[in-house]
């Protein structure tokens, strides 16, 4: 990638989620009451490897799901026509923690609008989030719970991360806009 500085290898980002997923595992006692949800796009796959490791560590599936936010964003103004994604959440929300999963935080009007988005499926007990990349410049008091590593931006940078099931290796790149 051009004029862009790795930030995490696969090694790193695959060692990202599973501290996260300990960390996870360490602030819920009651295993069998989290889900997991990732905000479409970026958070999905995270998702659904976090699934997976916490599956190994408490010894029982956990329940995954994926969020569009899309018509919950605060800013529809300013899109033509807003890239819906599928919301799948194949189970009751109601008094379960939440842990919403998404790949970079940023202003924070995305998580904003998954807690929105989030109400339409039930009353959680709690929502925790789990981000891969923190790169600060919050526009909202939205903080992570689980961050797998801070990056403190310029606003003339943009962190891109690249997952496998899209197509490309595991990495995290900061990049100049």
């Amino acid at each position: 990638m051009s004029d862009s500085t790795l930030i995490l290898n696969t090694s790193a980002l695959q060692r990202a989620l599973t501290r996260i997923a300990h960390e996870i595992a360490e602030r819920n006692e009651t295993s069998k009451d989290v889900v997991i949800i990732g905000i479409q796009r970026g958070g999905v796959q995270l998702a659904h490897r976090l699934s997976t490791i916490l599956a190994g560590i408490w010894n029982h599936p956990v329940s995954t799901g994926s969020l569009d936010v899309s018509m919950h964003r605060d800013d529809l103004d300013r899109h033509i026509t807003p890239n819906i994604q599928p919301t799948v959440i194949p189970f009751d929300i109601t008094a379960k923690t939440v842990v919403l999963v998404d790949n970079v935080l940023f202003s924070g009007r995305t998580i904003r609008a998954a807690m929105d988005a989030l109400n339409d499926f039930g009353r959680p007990q709690r929502i925790q989030l789990a981000v891969l990349i923190d790169r600060g410049h919050r526009e909202l008091p939205i903080k992570a719970d689980f961050v797998g590593k801070n990056v403190p931006t310029s606003l003339n940078e943009n962190v891109k991360v690249q997952l496998s099931e899209t197509g490309g290796e595991d990495a995290v790149y900061l990049q100049k806009k």
